[in-house]
């Protein structure tokens, strides 16, 4: 009788354990793969054939046939190699074991990347701390007076305001209340973000937009006057520079804003060039797809306000991207150091490779990240497998994979399951995006970390009032702060870029949009978190294994998980405990904390081992110190 099984066996074959794939993980165009596959000797098959299918070819399908080669122990070992040749993209491989009684057993499907590493791409941005600003938000010298400017903008007299978050009397959350957050304001804390260890400025978009978050961009070409103009933004770039710190721009190119000098729907840019509302004859008028001119429009998920573009159309590519003076290397040259972009997977992917090599041309160096929420390695987004990490598109994507695995973790799930979601993305991931990946606890499209690790879920079963109202009590504060500062530790520790969302720092809290982007409470932070939080920056910026070394998993185990960052010789082991209760982490040798000071094992003890408080985290280094 003739067996069939289907399933994925990781005691014949794993893709991630270091020894089933060589070399491991993505690999670059051209490379010879070697993959081992080891059944029980106990299940007799003779034979091993590998079925792999390019997908990126049409989804054509090669098929091979490799014989037994030899004996481990008590397992059979079959060895298979795929040439990948000269292809760029997704194969997804198989393999159907079969024996000389005419059983199989089929193992599989299994994805590997296969991208395009012709181009170099900037090391810097994983290397460091990022901390992302939203500009309205992070720093006033001054009221500002919003007369003259678009969006009948109202700003708030105190700081400590509440932002509006209640419709207005036509049903509408405008977004148009400011608190007169400017770069000049970002300039004097420029010490205070070098302090904390801060090596990139990632900017919610600074350009001028009607709402406070400015995701509907009114002009790529001028700064938002209630931040400042051009030269306020060439000053703050030139003493970032000056203090070994970079700046990323928020590029918003699906769309733009209803009130724009582009569309200008409610006719607030008086110019002598129309906007595409206005007039069919606009030039701007090819860049939007209209049902009915002018009221019916393709819009970013239906929100009038937010008109989307056609980013095929050659002139807007002209304008955005390959004009000699194009929007994306113009801001480059005037001091930016790379671009985030918003909603990547609903650009295209041929727009993504020119601003990719629109961004290189104008600065060799400079870096593009895109906002990708899933792993972006296999994402089909609009029926289309994207190409996100295959080279020459984007460096590196906002990692949301991590901080859902982290946040999960920190709520009490087991550090086998952040290991292996983790460990997931490294296989596939190419290693210029596993090391540029934007890594974050928060952002501000996303609740405050401290809220939720002290509330334990955005509470979206409570009122809105409810939950703009809400604050954390003493006894749920204190072990939130706990949970977050072993947090943080786990993210400075991570490969790739740890974010830093402001204020996440001062303990700032709050639910969702517009309670996660009040303003900074200078003067009124938590000196316990802004120590440690600096403390870790000032590691991540000295610690060689923390920038660029490898991972490799020492502990994931219940609450206890525990990683080895090396680098050459060099090595650090982060451990963080979960758990609400203590455990013990065993060591190799005498060590020492860097985050405590505190020498393992403890004098007296003859346990070689370092003791994890409940919610806690350790940074340890082996004894002599080499960082």
């Amino acid at each position: 009788m003739t067996g069939r099984i289907s399933m994925t066996d990781p005691l014949a074959f794993d893709p991630r354990d270091g020894v089933s794939q060589c070399p491991y993980g993505a690999v670059p165009s051209g490379t010879r793969v070697r993959f081992t596959v080891r059944p029980r000797r106990a299940e007799g098959f003779s034979r091993l054939i590998l079925s792999a299918r390019f997908e990126g070819r049409g989804d054509a399908v090669v098929e091979r046939s490799f014989p037994w080669t030899g004996v481990d122990g008590a397992w059979d070992r079959f060895q298979a190699e795929l040439d990948t040749g000269d292809y760029v993209g997704l194969v997804w491989y198989a393999f159907r074991l079969e024996g000389i009684d005419g059983r199989s057993r089929t193992l599989g499907d299994y994805q590997l990347t296969v991208y395009d590493d012709q181009e170099a791409v900037p090391g810097w941005f994983g290397d460091g701390l990022t901390y992302q600003i939203f500009p309205d938000r992070f720093r006033r010298l001054s009221v500002p007076d919003p007369a003259g400017m678009v969006g009948g903008r109202q700003v708030h007299q105190s700081w400590d305001e509440e932002p509006v978050y209640r419709p207005d009397a036509h049903g509408e959350i405008r977004n148009r209340d400011f608190f007169g957050g400017s770069l000049a304001g970002v300039r004097e804390k420029l010490p205070y973000l070098h302090a904390l260890g801060v090596e990139t400025i990632y900017f919610c978009p600074i350009f001028e937009g009607a709402e406070n978050h400015r995701y509907g961009t009114g002009d790529y070409e001028q700064i938002d006057p209630m931040l400042g103009d051009e030269a306020e933004f060439r000053a703050l770039c030139r003493e970032a520079h000056g203090l070994g710190m970079r700046v990323m721009l928020d590029g918003v190119f699906n769309h733009s804003g209803y009130v724009s000098r582009y569309f200008n729907g409610d006719r607030s840019y008086p110019s002598a060039v129309p906007g595409a509302a206005q007039s069919t004859d606009s030039p701007f008028y090819p860049w939007y797809h209209f049902q009915h001119w002018p009221d019916r429009y393709d819009s970013w998920w239906g929100i009038y306000s937010l008109p989307a573009v056609n980013e095929s159309e050659p002139s807007y590519l002209d304008y955005i991207i390959r004009g000699e003076n194009s929007i994306v290397k113009r801001w480059l040259r005037a001091g930016a150091d790379g671009w985030r972009l918003d909603v990547a997977d609903e650009l295209p992917d041929s727009f993504v490779h020119a601003l990719h090599t629109a961004a290189r041309s104008a600065k060799a160096d400079a870096v593009v990240i895109g906002e990708v929420w899933e792993d972006g390695s296999n994402k089909i987004a609009y029926g289309v497998r994207r190409k996100h990490l295959l080279g020459g598109h984007c460096d590196g994507l906002m990692n949301y994979p991590f901080r859902g695995a982290a946040l999960d973790y920190l709520l009490g799930g087991d550090a086998a399951a952040f290991r292996d979601a983790m460990e997931a993305l490294r296989a596939n991931y190419p290693p210029f995006a596993w090391h540029s990946a934007m890594n974050a606890l928060g952002t501000h499209d996303t609740p405050r970390i401290l809220t939720l690790l002290g509330m334990g879920s955005p509470c979206l079963d409570q009122s809105r009032d409810w939950r703009a109202a809400a604050r954390l009590a003493p006894d749920r504060y204190a072990p939130a702060r706990e949970r977050l500062m072993a947090g943080l530790l786990l993210l400075y520790a991570f490969p790739g870029s740890p974010t830093l969302y402001y204020g996440d720092e001062a303990g700032m809290e709050g639910f969702e949009d517009p309670f996660n982007r009040r303003t900074y409470p200078w003067g009124r932070e938590d000196p316990v978190l802004r120590r440690w939080t600096a403390r870790l920056g000032r590691l991540r910026r000295t610690c060689a294994p923390l920038r660029r070394g490898d991972i490799v998993y020492e502990k994931a185990e219940g609450p206890l998980l525990a990683f080895w960052r090396t680098l050459g010789n060099r090595r650090v082991l982060a451990a963080v405990n979960a758990g609400d209760a203590p455990v013990d982490l065993p060591i190799p040798g005498p060590m020492t904390d860097r985050m405590t000071g505190e020498l393992f094992p403890i004098s007296g003890s003859r346990r070689m081992s370092v003791p994890l408080p409940p919610r806690t985290g350790r940074l340890l280094l082996p004894l002599p110190l080499r960082i």
